[in-house]
């Protein structure tokens, strides 16, 4: 870890530490660089640390009110790959909750929408994709250190008409 590289990854490190001991002031940042990044057609922070923001949306499994969370995520044909570690947190993210029961959420990227599925990767999809993700992102790499919870890798895949 040298030169601008290392210096990245420091200050990311720094702030997963940081995301663990303050949940609260994440989701108000998180919420906050999501409805940026949609007013500003993905224009807000189209990276974090490097890796490529997307913004989920999805309905509260106990309010019903839509919720809006910037997310990072790696593409994979017309598949976006998110990872449910919520910086290595105990506490498993909302976001990944309320898509898991609902069935079905949003995606927002570039100021386009797009009706999403999600679908749990295994076995060795699943590994490929961490693998890949790591490469965007390396902090990823630390977050299964941080808890014994299981932080699923989630396939965004889109929904067509004739699935609604």
């Amino acid at each position: 870890m040298s030169g601008e590289n290392g210096k990245v990854e420091r200050i990311a490190r720094r702030s997963n530490r940081i995301a663990n001991r303050r949940p609260r002031a994440v989701r108000a940042w998180s919420r906050m660089h999501a409805r940026l990044n949609r007013l500003t057609g993905g224009r807000f922070m189209p990276r974090w640390f490097g890796a490529p923001v997307l913004v989920l949306e999805t309905v509260g499994r106990k309010s019903g009110r839509k919720r809006q969370t910037a997310i990072l995520y790696l593409a994979d044909g017309d598949r976006f790959i998110v990872y449910a570690a919520n910086a290595g947190a105990h506490r498993t993210p909302a976001w990944w909750l309320n898509l898991r029961d609902a069935g079905t959420g949003t995606i927002v990227l570039r100021g386009r929408l797009r009706a999403v599925r999600p679908l749990v990767l295994e076995g060795a999809e699943r590994e490929d994709a961490y693998r890949r993700f790591c490469e965007i992102y390396p902090q990823a790499r630390e977050y299964p250190g941080f808890t014994d919870r299981p932080m699923p890798l989630v396939a965004l895949e889109p929904v067509q008409e004739s699935d609604k």
